[in-house]
């Protein structure tokens, strides 16, 4: 026979666990209460509050079901709708959105039906007003939200307010008023970290605005914040869905800053993590992260096992996984990949992201036209942003087709830009990126001590940090000095000279190499210049008596 007091401790330990935030406690000793005799829908609703920050996703929501209709069966509508609300987005976060129609539908009807005038009424309107964003209306979000904010005012929700401001901030954004977007993201984050807003409300609101400052390549705030999360996690150890996601963001922080070895161990723990709870929204995130360190380390197999797995799990594993093929010498395949993956990106902030390595792969293909498009649209979308993290990128991508068109001077100041925008950012490896540009842009323009130490300080950079690929990528660059060819012309210097001295026009020579006029003209230019001369006929003549081409 049941010990009748047995279920009575359960309970009351249970619910003093969810008061100190201790979830798992919390989850045991409700569900021990719960078997020993059915809980009550107040005390279902903490059940089914502890296994979702348990990361118990399907008893979560089972859970949320039955304390929707304990509620309906008390005449409860607005907790019953609260209950559903809870489950909606819940199931949205799993991708299940044809049961996320059907709960909010019913929803709807249980409120019309009662005729109830209750602050409800403003959640429901959270995934209609997150479906307009969603579907690119921001200008209809924005009204969406400031309903929202009316119905929150109004009963004086701290929870429903603070995801109105959430989601306003994110409009915003979308409408390009960025600087009121953050600091309407801001204000969200004040009730949060002051505590004011419940645990799941306050992971959701943590989450989506770091989410949204690294959208806009607001890598200062966007730390700043994950170090926030990083300490509330820490004060719930058994929180689940949100601790993965801020170790993700611990990762690409840790990354950025040159810390491979702290993100390393970092994100093997998220991994660990999302493998014991695989349909984790994040999931995809930590192993393509995963993935990206195998890859700046020269681990290509490793990587590539990573990208796989984040495949597996639904997402896209660009631009990482092009970015491996090009430096797998695969390039036709890199130049596929990421073309395609450039034309199904349609969102200003999908493309910002993959437009650096856009730009890298058909500039190694030969394509500058197309390379110098993207790099002035990623200068643009910079420009709209006022991101230094995205003016760095845009910076150094304008330096890199200036530098194939043979503009070296032009492209040595785009490159010292990036470098001290990256260096202020301290992200080393970027910066080492740069300053490889800068050798080779030096070395162009006859400057080859200056060269040789920019050279030599990248190289020591990517050997710190471990960029095998990068250190014998810079070798072979310190070699080249070596065996330069006489008047110190690159390998596509002497292609053109060769052209010339067959009397080529800059026409027929740029349609025999696939590249543009005018970066012919420019190579002509930087000929004459290195061989002291001021005709063809002059540089013709340079190139036979030096060997540079067959009588």
């Amino acid at each position: 026979m049941d010990d009748p007091m047995s279920a009575t401790d359960s309970l009351e330990l249970g619910r003093d666990a969810f008061l100190r935030q201790a979830w798992g406690d919390a989850y045991s000793q409700l569900s021990a209460a719960d078997k020993e005799s059915p809980l009550e829908a107040g005390d279902r609703y903490l059940l089914a509050a502890s296994a979702h920050l348990t990361g118990r996703d399907d008893e979560r929501n089972a859970l949320w079901a039955r304390a929707h209709q304990q509620f309906l069966d008390l005449g409860d509508v607005p907790r019953a709708v609260r209950s559903a609300f809870n489950l909606i987005m819940g199931l949205a976060d799993q991708g299940d959105f044809a049961q996320v129609g059907g709960w909010l539908g019913r929803a709807k009807r249980l409120l019309e039906e009662s005729g109830q005038d209750c602050v409800e009424q403003g959640y429901l309107l959270l995934p209609v007003a997150l479906g307009s964003l969603d579907a690119g209306d921001a200008a209809g979000g924005l009204a969406a939200f400031a309903q929202v904010a009316k119905v929150a005012d109004r009963f004086n929700d701290l929870d429903l307010k603070t995801l109105g401001r959430l989601g306003r901030g994110r409009a915003l954004v979308d409408l390009g008023e960025v600087a009121e977007g953050v600091a309407t993201l801001d204000e969200a984050m004040v009730a949060v970290t002051t505590g004011e807003v419940s645990p799941i409300v306050a992971g959701v609101v943590y989450c989506a605005v770091i989410e949204m400052c690294q959208d806009i390549f607001d890598l200062r705030r966007a730390q700043e914040w994950t170090t926030a999360l990083s300490h509330w996690c820490s004060s719930q150890p058994d929180l689940v869905p949100f601790r993965g996601q801020c170790l993700i963001r611990r990762v690409e922080i840790m990354r950025l800053h040159g810390a491979w070895p702290d993100a390393t161990e970092e994100v093997q723990r998220a991994c660990d993590l999302y493998g014991r709870f695989p349909r984790q929204p994040a999931a995809p995130a930590a192993y393509y992260e995963q993935a990206e360190l195998h890859r700046l380390r020269g681990e290509f197999s490793q990587a590539e096992e990573g990208y796989r797995q984040v495949a597996r799990l639904g997402r896209t594993p660009q631009p990482g996984l092009a970015r491996l093929r090009l430096a797998q010498g695969q390039l036709k395949a890199a130049e596929a990949s990421i073309r395609l993956a450039m034309d199904e990106a349609k969102d200003r902030t999908a493309r910002a992201k993959l437009l650096p390595a856009y730009v890298e792969i058909v500039l190694a293909a030969g394509d500058i036209d197309a390379a110098r498009v993207a790099a002035l649209e990623l200068g643009e979308i910079a420009d709209d942003l006022n991101a230094a993290w995205l003016a760095a990128m845009a910076a150094y991508a304008r330096g890199s087709v200036m530098l194939a068109e043979g503009d070296s001077k032009a492209a040595l100041s785009k490159l010292r830009k990036a470098w001290l925008l990256w260096k202020e950012l301290d992200a080393p490896y970027e910066g080492a990126q740069a300053r490889t540009l800068i050798g080779l842009a030096c070395r162009r323009l006859g400057d080859e001590d200056t060269a040789q130490m920019e050279l030599d300080a990248a190289r020591w950079v990517f050997r710190q940090l471990g960029a095998v690929f990068d250190v014998s990528n810079v070798d072979a660059l310190l070699r080249e000095e070596h065996s330069k060819t006489a008047g110190g012309l690159t390998g596509r210097e002497v292609e053109v000279l060769r052209l010339v001295a067959a009397g080529r026009t800059n026409k027929a020579i740029a349609s025999d190499l696939f590249l543009s006029e005018k970066t012919v003209a420019r190579h002509v230019s930087n000929i004459f210049t290195k061989l002291g001369v001021t005709s063809r006929s002059a540089a013709t003549a340079f190139a036979f008596q030096n060997e540079l081409i067959q009588t």
